[in-house]
């Protein structure tokens, strides 16, 4: 009886998201994070009916967009794709990791999203929708569009070859 071998080495190195997405992730973060702080320190100055509620207000919406552009230009920084003949692999994370395989098999459906922000900066989402109830899609955002559709085209490829079989 013979030990099982080990898969063979990814054939695809890990991909880094392309740098001009960065700007649109920190500014969505950015945007989200000070909405969030400004209305908690709304209602913190309603709450305890402090004077300078307005200039609080403003303060926490500066420090919220700073900081959340920050998370999301270093979470955009920290995301890393592959694509090897079984799976679709996507990386993220610096201190706390999340590493996702979507195996071809696995794959229902692709969308591939652009918005009008994203056609101007040659970006976009590859959304691959897999079968299962749970992590059920893997969306990759601020993708290099030629890239977007280099993968989305192989994984239809595959899944089509697959279904033939």
């Amino acid at each position: 009886m013979h030990p099982p071998e080990l898969p063979p080495p990814p054939d695809a190195p890990w991909q880094p998201l392309p740098a001009r997405g960065a700007l649109f992730a920190a500014a969505g973060s950015g945007l989200g994070m000070a909405l969030m702080l400004g209305m908690a320190c709304a209602l913190l100055m309603l709450v305890l009916r402090l004077p300078q509620a307005l200039l609080a207000i403003l303060a926490g919406i500066a420090v919220g967009a700073l900081i959340g552009a920050w998370f999301g230009w270093r979470r955009h920084r920290r995301t890393f794709w592959q694509l090897d003949a079984q799976a679709l692999a996507v990386r993220r994370g610096h201190l706390w990791h999340s590493e996702s395989h979507v195996p071809v098999s696995r794959v229902q459906h692709l969308d591939l999203r652009r918005g009008p922000l994203q056609r101007a900066a040659g970006l976009a989402t590859l959304v691959v929708h897999t079968a299962g109830t749970r992590m059920n899609t893997v969306a990759i955002a601020g993708l290099e569009q030629a890239d977007a559709e280099r993968l989305r085209d192989r994984l239809a490829r595959q899944l089509d070859h697959d279904d033939a079989l």
